[in-house]
């Protein structure tokens, strides 16, 4: 059984094909889709019914970003709605053909769609990893850190020591504009910036290959063992 855990999406749909077409999920995989699903790409809509679709068929965890619970407070906040508008929900409303209006957006997404983003998990874990969008503090449990740090905080040498569970964290959010995910030994990050100019990156974290497609319908493979070197 592969454990597979998939960065930031935010909208890019061809990418999101393109990397599943590459990593070829099996029956007994289990797929860890670290948040961010929507905003700045172009594809918001798309891709939750790609991930609803998949979510039927195979074992997908999905995780909560940051940009996905913008866009669920927005519904009760026009305060929220004007920040998340300016921080690329304005693509995602586009993305549904809505109309970018408080009064009326909240019609123009399918039901199904928000309770795939309720239901998103803070985080998961299992025997040798766990995965966050965003950060963990190192002496704080997984049911008791608070949502800053799960869903906002970034990802840097100062921040990151190794949990206290012994587990080593998976997560997005921190943007890896070199197009290759991060790699501290005890946390890896797998941003790597595909809405921008960048990859969208999938990880097998027990044998440390990684998988990336584009928005130009690009793929290539790598080890996080050969950018460790390159360091």
């Amino acid at each position: 059984m592969r454990v597979l855990a998939i960065g930031d999406i935010h909208g890019c749909l061809r990418a999101l094909d393109g990397l599943l077409g590459a990593i070829r999920l099996q029956s007994d995989d289990t797929l860890v889709t670290l948040g961010d699903y929507v905003d700045r790409g172009p594809n918001s809509a798309a891709v939750l019914d790609r991930l609803i679709a998949l979510q039927q068929r195979r074992r997908l965890i999905a995780l909560k970003g940051n940009h996905d619970l913008m866009m669920l407070e927005a519904r009760r906040d026009l305060a929220v709605f004007e920040d998340w508008l300016a921080c690329g929900g304005k693509e995602t409303l586009q993305s549904y053909d809505a109309d970018p209006h408080w009064e009326l957006f909240q019609d123009a997404i399918p039901p199904s769609h928000w309770r795939f983003l309720e239901d998103c998990r803070a985080y998961y874990e299992f025997s040798t990893h766990f995965f966050v969008h965003a950060n963990a503090y190192a002496d704080v449990p997984l049911d008791e850190q608070p949502d800053h740090m799960l869903y906002r905080e970034r990802l840097s040498a100062n921040l990151s020591r190794p949990h206290e569970n012994g587990k080593i964290m998976v997560c997005g959010h921190t943007s890896q504009r070199s197009g290759r995910p991060l790699d501290f030994g005890h946390a890896v990050c797998l941003d790597t910036w595909v809405y921008g100019d960048g990859w969208l990156t999938c990880l097998d974290v027990q044998t440390r290959l990684y998988w990336q497609a584009n928005q130009r319908g690009e793929t290539r493979t790598g080890w996080l063992d050969e950018i460790a070197e390159q360091i």
